[in-house]
């Protein structure tokens, strides 16, 4: 299982003090005001920055890091991801996985037949859909509802599937 999730990205300075324009990749912004320290990977490494401030516009995240003091520095972490340890993950609801540990977990339908490996999950704001590509690239989509996805597997990393008459 993955140790580390992406919880945003910096996609620009804010100010001249060195706060952080962040994108948030989380369903709950306020999720950030739980934290006390993110990650930052920079150069493939990951570099821990403890929070000092958070603050909300227009969708977005203004942060303020210790030792991030002036625009320049700031101006460094530009485009630079976000990642929280496992540990410090929200505890999630039973029956809900957390994305990174569903994808590259293969899908078989309830009578065995191997669709694919699960690339992406999107929501669309009803459902999530889930992205099965089959060794030949192509893609099917899959809605996230139960007469569809049978059952998740995360420990074994298969998804069971039942296809519905049109969906393939």
């Amino acid at each position: 299982m993955q140790e580390y999730f992406e919880i945003g990205q910096i996609v620009n300075t804010f100010g001249v003090k060195g706060e952080l324009k962040v994108v948030p990749y989380t369903d709950d912004i306020e999720r950030f005001e739980e934290l006390n320290s993110i990650y930052v990977v920079k150069n493939k490494q990951l570099i821990e920055y403890e929070i000092e401030q958070i603050k909300y516009h227009k969708n977005m995240i203004i942060l303020k890091l210790k030792n991030v003091n002036d625009m320049n520095t700031a101006e460094k972490l530009k485009g630079c991801y976000i990642r929280i340890h496992r540990k410090d993950a929200r505890e999630l609801p039973e029956g809900t996985y957390f994305i990174a540990d569903i994808i590259g977990s293969q899908v078989i339908t309830d009578d065995g037949k191997i669709l694919g490996i699960v690339d992406d999950i999107y929501n669309t704001g009803a459902k999530d859909i889930f992205v099965v590509k089959d060794e030949m690239g192509k893609q099917i989509l899959l809605p996230h509802i139960e007469e569809v996805i049978l059952n998740i597997d995360v420990e074994k990393q298969i998804v069971t599937v039942h296809l519905l008459e049109g969906l393939v």
